[in-house]
């Protein structure tokens, strides 16, 4: 068991969230942390080259730059200073909603050929990938097997060609889990991820303070990839918090 944001290396989170719970505190966090330590590094080291440091590529779908530079300048991080550290990408920019023509080649390609334009040919970049709202894109018309395609491109690309740290992926649920099974094919075939996140809202209610709850940190193929923490008592009792409203934290 570990923090969603402590990640181990090479790995591909799947964030499932609700319309009530937002996971992007989770994504804005790896987000900030990400480049600070691309940060740090370049500070430790000051002949390291602008190709060897961490990298982060945000694929976004329905949001938009402003939005990732207002939450990143409150971590007194701004965008405009990173150069080639951050890489952003507006999906609907480079492949269009889906018509009724058949196509060839796969639909959602152009997005894997913008990144790569982008990046260049370098192969030690340390990169964090964020995919966010990938339910945008059934909604939109693209098919199932078509972003499940992607997202295992995707992640084939960046982690096996260009060792990419971790891949993060939020997909919106629909179907609230006390209602039965989930009936989203998309969640369904997704889950081909190494791990998976359940983000819900309080059970009592919504707060100011608190975005939602992390249910679970679900391991779904493969073995252990970390080392789980060492303790002698309950795993509940580890790192207990108070918000200022009362809401506990894990």
């Amino acid at each position: 068991m570990f923090s969603p944001f402590d990640l181990p290396p090479g790995i591909l989170l799947l964030l499932s969230a609700q319309l009530s719970s937002p996971v992007d505190f989770i994504l804005h966090r790896s987000f900030i942390d990400h480049l600070m330590g691309t940060k740090s590094t370049a500070e430790s080291d000051s002949n390291s080259q602008d190709l060897k440091k961490p990298k982060v590529i945000v694929l976004s779908v329905s949001g938009d730059l402003t939005r990732w530079k207002s939450v990143a300048a409150k971590s007194n991080v701004h965008l405009d200073q990173q150069g080639s550290a951050f890489v952003f990408v507006h999906v609907l920019q480079h492949v269009p909603p889906p018509d009724n023509i058949s196509r060839t080649e796969p639909v959602l390609r152009p997005i894997l050929d913008a990144v790569l334009s982008a990046l260049g040919p370098n192969e030690e970049v340390d990169t964090l990938v964020i995919m966010d709202d990938l339910a945008v894109l059934e909604w939109l018309g693209f098919g199932v097997l078509d972003v499940t395609r992607f997202v295992r491109a995707l992640h084939a690309t960046f982690f096996i060609f260009l060792k990419a740290s971790a891949t993060l992926l939020r997909q919106q649920v629909l179907t609230p889990p006390s209602t039965g099974p989930l009936l989203d094919d998309l969640f369904r075939h997704i889950r081909m991820c190494t791990y998976h996140v359940e983000v819900l809202p309080l059970a009592s209610g919504l707060t100011i303070a608190v975005s939602g709850q992390v249910l679970a940190l679900h391991m779904v193929l493969g073995g252990a990839v970390n080392k789980p923490f060492p303790r002698s008592v309950a795993l509940q009792y580890r790192g207990c918090g108070v918000f200022r409203d009362g809401a506990g934290a894990f």
